[in-house]
């Protein structure tokens, strides 16, 4: 395959679906591109580098006429190998892989195209879509055509749409340029991108062969209202901490907590042991370390044990009934100032700082006002928006269908993952979305595992690295009926010390061999299934 045919009037006989008309295509040989990409940007595959690979990248937009929208594509056709020479096998491996976004972005940003530049890398013709938001990087810039009125096309583009043309129209681009379809296609993603691939499964069963589903906002109203659900109790309280006391609790929760597996590696792994045996408010009273105020050191309030128990057992109505679930003991609830508990102190006093992508959700779409300030609500009043959230807009972007029997039906494979200490989105709802799953289809591990991550934040981050083992897992399940069990995975131990583990598949999690005398080693590792009494229900 050589560049020649990276030129519009090779794309002539493209075909796209019935509901869509191109408005422009464009092509551009890349020559002799050098990549390094990291682990974190592959998400489930390791760090790569090359030198000197060719490509052709096909930009296209179109539009759904009548819908006033215009969506863009990009695809990137790897036409030599890294490191090309005379003898170079096919720099085509046969294969689609579809990058997935994340926050408000749908796609074709930083963290996707990085994707592209390791999937390219490794010989597929990867695949990513904008969903008719342009660059765009939150929501005020395209949400509401008025006020009052939320553009309903773009939410729809976003939340389903564009993920069933991107599929079609990438195996469409294939098979123009390459002669051929290809053999197998796969999607990859985290958070807004893993979302977008439980959607893939549910809505388009028959488009993807395999799927990676990483920390995914699955039931996207509860994970709305989970962003603001610690500045809700913090405004009912009256209570706004500095954020050093609500580190300074998580902090000891790690420590305490820490060894509750067997292992002392600074990572909480028994979240349930953790959230039965650690107390927030033991810590009322003791001094901390503070930059936030003048001295330098502040004592732990009980409004600051109040918020982080409430963040840590989740969300409850004005009346005490419990609702969703929270994040996990060891979760960053600051995050540098702009985490969901995050509070901002001047002159002694603090008030809430909202997360923004939760802020947006419920003034945008909600209230549907630019000017509306979510701060302002009280409990009573968010309980309201929150069931709004989903009497509006579940069709668009809510991906908890639990029947997945057409995708097992049509041969697809699934695996979703999700870090045990993510800050943003509680680990449990990917849990409580494979039970319910496997509710329905009580077979569910012929066709979809999950992995739960110890010490990993939101996609990426954390003690523990990302579990880098999973796509070539997929590949192997799809391609050669290998299932997928034990996954590996590297963490680094407070020392700065890196040690091997093992990821499991729900419901079972790593456990240590006491009589193996390197914990450092994965073989001393292994996957067992605990008690349906100790699991989350």
């Amino acid at each position: 395959m050589t560049l020649h045919l990276c030129n519009p009037s090779a794309f002539s006989s493209l075909l796209l679906p019935i509901s869509t008309s191109l408005l422009s295509l464009t092509t551009t040989p890349v020559y002799n591109f050098s990549a390094s990409v990291p682990a974190v940007y592959r998400l489930t595959a390791p760090a790569i580098s090359y030198t000197n690979l060719s490509f052709c990248n096909v930009t296209l937009s179109y539009t759904h006429p009548g819908q006033n929208d215009e969506i863009t594509i990009e695809a990137w056709l790897p036409t030599s190998s890294p490191n090309a020479t005379a003898n170079s096998t096919a720099p085509w491996n046969s294969r689609l892989l579809a990058v997935g976004g994340g926050g408000w972005r749908a796609g074709r940003f930083d963290f996707s195209y990085e994707g592209m530049k390791g999937a390219i890398g490794e010989g597929y013709a990867t695949i990513t879509t904008d969903a008719g938001l342009g660059f765009s990087q939150t929501s005020r810039e395209w949400a509401l055509l008025s006020e009052g009125n939320v553009n309903l096309y773009h939410l729809q583009n976003l939340g389903s749409v564009s993920l069933g043309d991107m599929g079609v129209i990438g195996k469409e681009i294939t098979r123009v340029f390459y002669g051929k379809r290809p053999e197998y296609s796969y999607f990859n993603g985290c958070s807004q991108g893993g979302r977008q691939g439980l959607m893939l499964s549910q809505r388009y069963p028959g488009l993807f062969d395999g799927i990676l589903a990483g920390a995914p906002a699955v039931y996207w109203s509860e994970a709305m209202a989970g962003f603001q659900w610690p500045q809700v109790v913090m405004k009912e309280l009256g209570k706004w901490p500095y954020g050093c006391e609500v580190s300074a609790i998580g902090e000891e929760a790690t420590r305490q907590c820490d060894g509750l597996d067997g292992v002392v590696d600074g990572i909480v792994s028994d979240v349930g042991g953790c959230l039965n045996s650690f107390d927030p408010f033991e810590m009322v009273g003791s001094e901390i370390k503070c930059a936030e105020v003048e001295g330098g050191t502040v004592k732990i309030t009980e409004g600051a044990a109040a918020v982080v128990n409430k963040t840590w057992h989740g969300r409850e109505t004005v009346d005490g009934r419990w609702v969703w679930y929270g994040l996990s003991p060891g979760a960053d609830l600051i995050v540098n100032g702009s985490g969901l508990a995050a509070t901002n102190c001047t002159e002694g006093k603090c008030v809430g700082q909202p997360a923004s992508i939760g802020k947006d959700w419920f003034e945008l779409f909600i209230a549907k006002s630019s000017t509306f300030n979510v701060a302002n609500l009280t409990h009573k009043e968010f309980d309201r928006f929150a069931q709004a959230s989903k009497q509006e807009f579940s069709s668009f972007v809510e991906t908890d269908d639990s029947d997945l029997t057409e995708f097992r039906s049509q041969g697809g494979k699934m695996i979703s993952w999700h870090g045990l200490i993510d800050q943003l989105l509680s680990p449990e709802s990917t849990e409580r979305y494979y039970r319910d799953v496997s509710a329905v289809l009580p077979d569910i591990h012929e066709f979809y595992r999950h992995y739960e991550v110890p010490g990993l934040e939101h996609c990426f981050g954390g003690p523990s690295g990302n579990p880098t083992g999973l796509l070539e897992q997929l590949r192997a399940w799809v391609e050669e009926d290998v299932v997928p069990e034990a996954s590996p995975v590297e963490i680094t131990k407070p020392d700065g010390k890196l040690e091997a583990r093992v990821l499991c598949p729900y419901p079972q999690k790593a456990q240590f061999d006491a009589s193996c005398t390197d914990p450092t080693a994965a073989r001393c590792w292994s996957c067992e299934e605990l008690p349906r009494s100790q699991l989350v229900t």
